[in-house]
């Protein structure tokens, strides 16, 4: 049995200019973990999220996914190289192409019809199917999330990182969401972390939750 934590975030800092944004983070995650990054806005939580997915170098420490380093102060492997799924706040879903389509956008390199089995079976899950033909500006705010989420787990991503997808949504669907979101994930046996500014969302989302202020990681809890 491989007792080694999925992801590893070992003593990160990282920073735009002089200044540092998040400074000495460290935690791990299991395969199959999730957790809720919990701070205000401009804490660095995002910029942690940016760094874990390669889009900005660290200063210092290492970040490994499932045993592979991905960065050091040194070297960082490309995004796409990490194959690493990102939800962002805008749902960002494609206005002329419908759900299908949407959903199928980053399975190009598979054959026709793994592509469609594929989307198939995330509407299937989404508990979308009726919607397939539908495009984006016909569906409700939460259909567009649910679509914008299936469309980060087609291509089967080692790790989801999830920076504030729900806060366009009402506190009521936010909650109900975050909840979905999980049920969803522990099917997939996806590991992920939600980044947010409300702790009842964070809870329903995780299993584990760090608070983070002024660059540094506080208090890890678990249900």
């Amino acid at each position: 049995m491989n007792n080694t934590p999925f992801l590893v975030v070992d003593s990160v800092s990282v920073g735009y200019g002089q200044e540092i944004v998040a400074k000495d983070i460290t935690f791990s995650l299991d395969q199959g973990d999730l957790a809720g990054l919990l701070g205000p806005s401009g804490c660095g939580k995002t910029t942690l999220l940016r760094a874990i997915a390669g889009f900005e170098p660290i200063r210092s420490g290492s970040i490994l996914l499932d045993g592979q380093e991905q960065s050091n102060r040194h070297h960082s492997l490309l995004p796409e190289q990490r194959n690493i799924g990102m939800m962002f706040q805008d749902f960002a879903l494609f206005p002329h192409l419908n759900v299908t389509d949407n959903i199928r956008f980053g399975l190009q390199k598979l054959p026709r019809k793994k592509q469609q089995q594929r989307v198939s079976e995330l509407l299937e899950l989404m508990q979308l199917s009726d919607l397939a033909k539908r495009y984006p500006h016909k569906l409700s705010g939460g259909q567009q999330q649910r679509i914008a989420l299936a469309r980060a787990l087609a291509p089967k991503p080692r790790l989801l990182l999830m920076d504030e997808p729900f806060s366009s949504l009402d506190t009521d669907l936010r909650e109900s969401l975050a909840s979905e979101v999980r049920t969803i994930l522990k099917t997939e046996d996806m590991t992920g972390i939600l980044v947010t500014h409300n702790l009842q969302e964070a809870q329903k989302f995780a299993d584990k939750v760090a608070t983070m202020r002024n660059g540094n990681l506080g208090l890890v809890t678990q249900e």
